[in-house]
């Protein structure tokens, strides 16, 4: 029972059941994390990480050899040739933005795999102003997902033969539908290479680095793009995104980010790189605690009634669990539960609101050391049907499952559950 928190003790009996239910996926998810633990260590010493590279620079950046160890560091974690790894990306869809810039031409095919991309790239294809992708004269198709959520290898087969660009979103975004997992990815990679060997493979890595001990780059990803506030900065990165995979193709991406010919070479560090490695080296035991917060979490709230995406005991791809609460109010209710969990600003009551981005209201919980960090206990959804919740994150176990418990409680304490 909670020693500091006023929770009901029929929840707390519903906890410690999904704990034992939860025994098996929690067995399996510390061995994973234990054996990317390793794989990152190794990573440190085989680049001969010093104290020098913790240190920064300032103005062009000219020699800065943090930045170029860090960038040598997550190509071996992840699988890739290089890497590009800076904290000027503002978040994953820059990233992502910068490398579908980097490698498509007018005239080229972007072909999305997993159905429409996350909401935040609506503009970066389809935006009437600003430059995007269609005012550029980039063409863009998309094969929709199957009525289960599965990929639909045939219609790989039938329409990868023209595309420049094979595009893989490996999370759920904002849908039901189950993650891809990287074994569901390396059989992607393989139907599009066998009739379009020259397309370009580009993975959407968010909430998915190191939660499998294989990486899409290990599996023969082209490219593969994510946040550092989410699993890679291990809860201590402040900012930051990266690009990993061919070496050529690292170079283009580069010259979106900075200049045509100076690419990688500029970039001042400031005084990032420090925060940097180390939160890739706290990243592995982050996100075990965080994929352990998403099973019980499944778990847990299965037991009060509610559906959950994926299972308790299902094979996990990244740190996502979502859960259909079937009313605004719910969701409402779930989202301040999780808030009044957080150790910064518990005291706030997160409120749906026009977020940019995004086509209707979004509700986000998450009172995090770093803003917006994904990879610290948050919870958010938009405002319309089925109100289901997509909570992530955790940087310890037990704080995750204590914003939990208070998510149960407030959900009770509005009626909106009985024990």
């Amino acid at each position: 029972m909670s020693c500091y928190f006023n929770i009901d003790k029929k929840i707390e009996e519903i906890a410690q059941k999904a704990e034992e239910k939860a025994s098996e996926a929690f067995a399996r998810i510390d061995h994973t994390g234990r054996c990317n633990g390793e794989k990152v260590l190794k990573a440190f010493i085989d680049n001969r990480v010093g104290d020098m590279h913790l240190k920064g620079t300032t103005g062009y950046g000219y020699g800065d050899a943090g930045r170029d160890k860090l960038d040598a560091v997550y190509a071996q974690i992840l699988g890739a040739e290089d890497a590009l790894v800076r904290h000027t990306f503002v978040n994953g869809t820059h990233a992502i933005s910068t490398a579908l810039f980097g490698i498509l031409r007018p005239g080229d095919l972007m072909l999305s795999l997993t159905g429409k991309p996350y909401d935040t790239l609506n503009d970066v294809i389809f935006g009437e102003k600003g430059g995007s992708l269609t005012e550029f004269g980039i063409k863009y198709d998309q094969i929709d997902l199957l009525p289960d959520g599965r990929v639909n290898f045939g219609a790989i087969h039938e329409r990868a033969r023209s595309c420049k660009a094979a595009y893989i979103q490996r999370s759920r975004g904002y849908s039901l539908r189950p993650s891809i997992t990287v074994s569901e990815i390396s059989e992607m990679i393989e139907a599009v290479k066998r009739v379009n060997p020259d397309a370009v493979v580009i993975v959407d890595n968010c909430y998915g680095e190191l939660v499998e001990r294989v990486e899409p780059c290990d599996v023969g990803a082209d490219l593969i793009a994510g946040s550092l506030i989410k699993n890679l900065g291990g809860g201590i990165a402040p900012t930051g995104g990266y690009i990993a995979g061919r070496k050529d193709l690292v170079e283009l991406c580069s010259y979106r980010l900075t200049t045509v010919g100076t690419g990688k070479e500029v970039g001042c560090t400031l005084d990032m790189n420090r925060d940097m490695f180390l939160g890739l080296f706290m990243a592995p035991e982050t996100v075990k605690n965080a994929v352990k917060t998403a099973t019980f979490a499944s778990a847990f709230f299965d037991l009060l009634g509610f559906e959950t995406y994926p299972y308790c005991n299902e094979y996990r791809t990244d740190i996502i669990t979502a859960i259909k609460l079937g009313s605004r109010k719910a969701l409402i209710a779930f989202c301040e539960g999780i808030q009044s969990g957080s150790p910064v600003d518990s005291f706030v009551n997160p409120e749906p609101w026009d977020m940019p981005g995004y086509d209707s209201q979004v509700i986000m919980a998450a009172g995090a050391f770093t803003m917006g960090a994904s990879i610290e206990l948050s919870a958010d959804a938009p405002l319309r049907e089925p109100f289901a919740v997509w909570m992530q994150g955790g940087l310890t176990y037990d704080s995750g499952r204590m914003g939990l418990l208070l998510a149960a409680q407030r959900l009770a304490d509005k009626e909106i559950i009985t024990l």
